[in-house]
């Protein structure tokens, strides 16, 4: 298999979960970071939906782009797919991508985009309606407010300002542990 680039924008940042031999900051363009997609496993339940990030048309969304490491690429792909498509509420895509490490590198990698027409589909909530559904949320990988507030503290680790994200953090409290 040819080189594998995978670009992560949410929980994928700070959870990876498969072996990589390089990260690097990374820009995505036609697409933006958005609290929109209905959690029904990970970080809800059908009976109480948490709130996860989706790639949703338009704009850009800085993230970071891994390079799996050499003869894990079909595994990857297949943990990727098992994590990301559980429910089939992302699109797998290979798109471009400006890796900003100083390098201007410009390569494909592997994302996941929102699909619009699926029914965990959330759109644009009101603040007070996604506090309400992250208070909420809890699924098979934890608390929907701990995941917020992860991504949110590994955006801003790595220089990446999110007003959104923060905005919705500002309100939220992190359950102690």
């Amino acid at each position: 298999m040819a080189e594998l680039w995978v670009f992560g924008y949410g929980s994928l940042m700070w959870r990876p979960g498969f072996p990589f031999s390089e990260t690097a900051p990374a820009l995505l363009k036609g697409a933006h970071r958005a609290l929109c997609v209905y959690s029904v496993v990970h970080r809800g339940t059908h009976a109480q939906p948490g709130l996860v990030l989706g790639l949703d048309r338009g704009g850009a969304c800085r993230g970071a782009a891994f390079r799996v490491a050499a003869g894990a690429e079909d595994e990857t792909v297949a943990y990727l797919r098992e994590r990301e498509q559980v429910t089939d509420v992302y699109v797998e895509a290979v798109r471009p991508i400006r890796l900003l490490d100083g390098s201007g590198r410009v390569l494909k990698a592997l994302t996941y985009l929102v699909d619009r027409t699926h029914d965990q589909y959330a759109g644009e909530l009101s603040l007070e309606e996604q506090l309400r559904i992250v208070h909420g949320g809890k699924g098979q990988a934890g608390g929907n407010v701990e995941y917020v507030m992860k991504t949110l503290r590994h955006l801003e680790e790595t220089g990446v300002h999110d007003p959104l994200l923060a905005s919705i953090a500002a309100h939220l409290t992190e359950p102690e542990a």
